[in-house]
């Protein structure tokens, strides 16, 4: 047999060299599987090694998780095809004449972008690439511009069709669907919330956000013309959401009408074309083959972990710290925040949802003040979800402040994009403390549409 540790250290030592590793740049993957093998072999036998292929296969066969690569690759099209810039472009116009309008704009993109494309990287680098010259252009205060850029981004996270919501479902073993509609009302709450900051503070000190010159304006009439050249996209998430709300069809049934649907909607712009194609299939290889590369590495770990009494030890270490139930949920959601600022979202994931979830069931529905368990890990699912658009905007390590980095002009300095998030992230943490006071922000919708 192999070494005998305790698990106080076996906690410090996995933990420890997994930050270790990942502070010296190597990718999570590889980190999280290549340890869990290593410790496997330490703590066990050559048999032990047999959990590898018992973690790992039930999620090849894992039939939700086909609706990742389904919808990455309709964001793909959709992104590849231009309608994303036709997007901005239309919404711009209709609301440039207000007072910070074009920062509305760009959250208001973001959202229904959000709706469009699962994965955050993509939102970010796209309203970075349309929107910041755009404003910039127009004497916009660039820490506003790149506040709403960054938090409208992150909505992705929340909004269905999100590919975080896929996952999360399938490590606490929920309904997809259930959790799609429980974060429909925080996400367009969050949405609400930006808009109203942008707006009051561009209303207090119009220097911050001017509206655009008469010139540049259009009719209401031209409105309406610009609102018909979205209809395709816009109907597009419609149904793809209205089968999955209405129970019609599943997730991953929603997401093969989705990707047939940004054919149709990519030809209708006339940009259907092969290498339109290629690019959104590529896209999708890389993204899903990181995706699932980090779910198998992570659940190996978390697998061994678990299997050495890991949750055991949390949970006891919970309790016994005397917090009560509100206590322990608290102290959940601050280490989701300080992991956060150094992991990504999947890693984050697949590391704690397995042994917080658990937790939170074993404290009871009463405890929170839930008639069922179901509601109670749904109401859990959805404040990790809006948890981890914190973790996008949270420096030092926030991946959305990279993003922007990467497509913003190079006179605005690094500390200028941090600071810049800071009083979008505030609103996150009042949008967190919102849904945990108020869980019927969460649980009414699902509630109206499935009970």
């Amino acid at each position: 047999m192999g070494l005998d540790i305790s698990i106080e250290l076996l906690t410090l030592i996995m933990f420890g060299s997994l930050l270790a590793l990942l502070m010296a740049g190597l990718p999570l993957a590889f980190v999280t599987g290549g340890l869990a093998c290593v410790f496997l072999f330490l703590l066990g036998d050559a048999r032990a090694l047999n959990i590898v292929p018992s973690r790992i296969f039930p999620l090849m066969t894992n039939y939700q998780l086909s609706a990742i690569p389904l919808f990455i690759f309709m964001a793909a099209m959709l992104e590849r095809a231009g309608i994303i810039n036709d997007m901005f472009d239309v919404i711009y116009k209709v609301l440039g004449g207000v007072k910070g309008g074009l920062a509305s704009a760009t959250i208001i993109a973001s959202t229904i972008l959000a709706a469009m494309v699962g994965v955050i990287g993509a939102a970010v680098v796209t309203m970075g690439i349309i929107a910041l010259p755009a404003m910039l252009k127009r004497g916009y205060d660039p820490k506003i511009a790149m506040g709403s850029i960054m938090a409208g981004g992150t909505l992705g996270i929340l909004i269905p069709p999100s590919i975080l919501a896929i996952i999360y479902a399938v490590v606490a073993e929920q309904s997809v669907g259930e959790l799609f509609i429980g974060a429909v009302i925080p996400g367009l709450m969050l949405s609400g919330l930006y808009i109203l900051y942008v707006t009051i503070r561009c209303y207090i000190n119009p220097e911050l956000g001017p509206p655009i010159p008469m010139e540049e304006r259009v009719s209401t009439r031209e409105k309406f013309q610009l609102l018909g050249k979205m209809s395709a996209p816009i109907m597009l998430i419609a149904v793809v959401l209205g089968v999955i709300f209405s129970g019609v069809a599943t997730p991953v049934e929603a997401a093969g009408i989705g990707t047939f649907g940004a054919f149709i909607v990519a030809a209708i712009h006339r940009r259907l074309d092969w290498p339109t194609i290629r690019e959104a299939s590529i896209t999708t290889l890389k993204a899903s083959a990181m995706v699932i590369w980090i779910m198998f590495g992570a659940t190996i770990f978390v697998g061994l972990y678990v299997l050495e009494g890991g949750q055991q030890f949390v949970q006891e270490t919970m309790q016994g710290a005397g917090l009560g139930p509100w206590g322990i949920l608290i102290v959940m959601q601050i280490i989701l925040i300080i992991l956060g600022m150094f992991l990504d979202w999947v890693g984050i994931l697949l590391l704690c949802v397995p042994i917080f979830v658990p937790i939170i069931k074993s404290l009871g529905a009463a405890a929170f003040g839930f008639d069922s368990t179901d509601d109670l890990v749904l109401w859990f699912g959805v404040l990790y979800l809006v948890n981890m658009q914190m973790s996008f905007l949270s420096p030092p390590f926030g991946y959305a402040l990279f993003y922007l980095r990467g497509v913003a002009p190079d006179s605005i300095p690094m500390s200028d994009i941090f600071r810049s998030a800071i009083p979008f992230l505030l609103l996150q943490v009042v949008g967190l403390m919102v849904c945990m006071l108020v869980p019927e922000v969460i649980t009414w919708l699902p509630e109206l549409v499935y009970r």
